[in-house]
């Protein structure tokens, strides 16, 4: 009782200590002595009062006792539930983990749990106690997604007589009719997915051959349609109003427990996208990433912990289900710079992100959180003239000795210049956090001060100490041409030489380092012959000719291709 009067008298006192989840905590510039000596005298009022205390706050007993009572009340459990828990994955799913409290009596329990999503996954779901002292054992598990609706209340009193409610002119009136037919057709997602395209062609044969119409008796002739709004008697007893969960669980000891409950759900996705800013000179940028949370669950989640796992996570996919069986249910059902919003850690073979704050989720609710601010990362500008041009529609299925064989292949000339951006995902840059995929957008100051759009894309997961490079556009002051300037092919001899010329024009007012690709996409075995100028290899079929243009300027690069086989 003394506990209880304490740490209802520390609140009452109007203390910076507060009690959560079953611990006390304050300032730490305030001694135990200075708030007890206002919350003692309280918690003792009454039949309690005959004990004084000194006003000092040295005495040696004071102390005594106040250290003895803040450790009771420090080990006081906590009656409140713990927040939900969500790992959200980028690939439309997540992991949902709550509490769960059960009074469960000894023997079989019948149970229903409706504060689930509309997507839950039920051969994902596990019921355990995390204190492992109470075995739980689940002796049957139902999962009902057919929410009441009118046309299921119709099914449900199908041959039966019920009232309407008929507005004729100015006035109601009741009319009463025998439901024939409801015209309920179950379209049930989960099992279209399930069973495949037969199910669902068989499903929508049946809706669409005119069995979704309800037949009404009405003074004994039918009628395709309701003739007025049904009033229906009360729900039946196996009727739900949401996606509901319903257990026989088998307990071999009574009394309350605490278990946690969590499965795979749909409806829940995030996804990373960055703005990156750029001066009115210079390559030195600023890049802020943010994290959207998108929660078409079904459901609300009130001040949740919520983890965001970034990679490709290997989950199967509901048109894969016909092919390949899988169960998730094995061993289951049983200044100073502010502080980080998120933090990142690594975990298994992936990244996880988790918000340092608990925030609440609503259903239909779309939540941004900034995760990654980074001043004066150096980035630089990059051209690449990747100047052939491949018709896919033509050439598809073509095989090596086709491509080889073919006179006009590759001839055709790309005239546009890519504009890359390409930074470095280190600390040394200022970042050297992994970054999960998603879009950038560029911007970049005008001398006005005002930021305009200069492009986006979209990065894969780029682990840190990698280069980022992201395609932003074309370059209008650039333009790049390229010509075959020789093609000698011999059969017998079992040879080909291939020639060409690159012409790059940069109208711009400063330098431009362009990077010139080329592919030798004619045979595997191939050696430059000639060159006008150095290149490196990128791959087995691609090199690179490196170049400075000067301002108003032209270069033009020319080499010969041999191939063998």
């Amino acid at each position: 009782m003394w506990r209880g009067r304490l740490a209802r008298a520390i609140g009452a006192a109007g203390s910076p200590w507060t009690t959560r989840a079953g611990r006390l905590t304050t300032p730490s510039h305030l001694s135990i002595e200075e708030v007890l000596q206002v919350a003692l005298p309280a918690a003792f009022s009454g039949k309690y009062a005959r004990y004084e205390f000194p006003n000092q706050t040295g005495g040696f007993v004071f102390r005594h006792i106040a250290c003895v009572l803040v450790l009771c009340v420090v080990g006081l459990p906590s009656d409140e539930p713990q927040a939900p828990s969500l790992t959200i994955y980028n690939q439309n799913f997540a992991v949902v983990r709550q509490e769960l409290p059960l009074n469960l009596k000894g023997g079989v329990n019948k149970l229903q749990v409706t504060d689930i999503t509309m997507h839950l996954e039920p051969d994902s779901v596990i019921l355990r106690d995390p204190s492992g002292k109470h075995p739980i054992q689940v002796l049957e598990q139902n999962y009902r997604a057919d929410p009441i609706s009118e046309s299921l209340l119709l099914s449900l009193n199908e041959g039966k007589t019920i009232d309407f409610l008929v507005q004729r002119e100015n006035k109601q009136e009741v009319v009463t009719g025998k439901i024939i037919r409801s015209g309920y057709t179950p379209h049930n997602y989960m099992a279209m997915n399930r069973y495949g395209q037969q199910y669902y062609q068989a499903q929508m044969a049946y809706a669409q051959g005119g069995n979704e119409q309800p037949i009404i008796e009405v003074d004994g002739k039918l009628r395709f349609g309701l003739p007025g709004v049904p009033l229906f008697p009360s729900l039946g007893d196996e009727t739900i109003l949401k996606p509901t969960l319903q257990w026989l669980l088998s307990s071999d000891q009574a009394g309350p427990i605490r278990t946690e409950f969590s499965y795979v759900t749909g409806g829940l996705t995030w996804e990373a996208d960055y703005n990156i800013v750029a001066p009115d000179k210079g390559d030195a940028v600023d890049l802020v990433g943010w994290v959207t949370m998108d929660n078409q669950s079904g459901k609300a989640f009130e001040n949740a912990r919520i983890k965001l796992m970034a990679g490709d996570v290997s989950k199967i996919q509901p048109n894969q289900m016909n092919d390949l069986r899988f169960r998730g249910m094995a061993g289951a059902i049983s200044m100073e710079a502010p502080a980080p919003a998120v933090t990142e850690r690594t975990f298994d073979e992936y990244h996880l992100y988790t918000l340092a704050r608990p925030t609440t989720l609503h259903d239909r609710e779309t939540k941004q959180v900034e995760f990654i601010h980074a001043a004066g990362v150096s980035s630089k500008r990059i051209y690449v003239y990747d100047g052939v041009k491949i018709d896919s529609n033509r050439y598809n299925g073509w095989n090596w000795e086709n491509i080889r064989n073919d006179y006009s292949y590759g001839t055709e000339s790309n005239p546009k210049i890519w504009v890359m951006r390409e930074f470095a995902n280190s600390e040394a840059n200022h970042l050297g956090m992994p970054l999960p995929k998603g879009r950038v957008r560029f911007y970049r100051r005008n001398d006005d001060g005002q930021i305009e759009f200069t492009g986006e894309n979209v990065i894969d997961h780029t682990p840190r100490d990698e280069n980022v490079r992201v395609y932003t556009g074309n370059a209008f002051d650039m333009i790049g041409e390229r010509r075959r300037t020789d093609y000698r092919l011999e059969l017998n001899q079992h040879y080909l030489d291939e020639s060409f010329e690159i012409k790059v024009r940069n109208h711009k007012k400063e330098l431009a380092d362009v990077r010139v690709v080329e592919h030798l996409y004619r045979w595997l075995t191939w050696s430059v012959t000639a060159k006008s100028d150095s290149y490196r290899k990128l791959d087995s079929q691609s090199i690179e000719f490196p170049v400075t243009i000067a301002p108003d300027g032209e270069k033009t690069i020319t080499y010969t291709a041999h191939y063998t086989w």
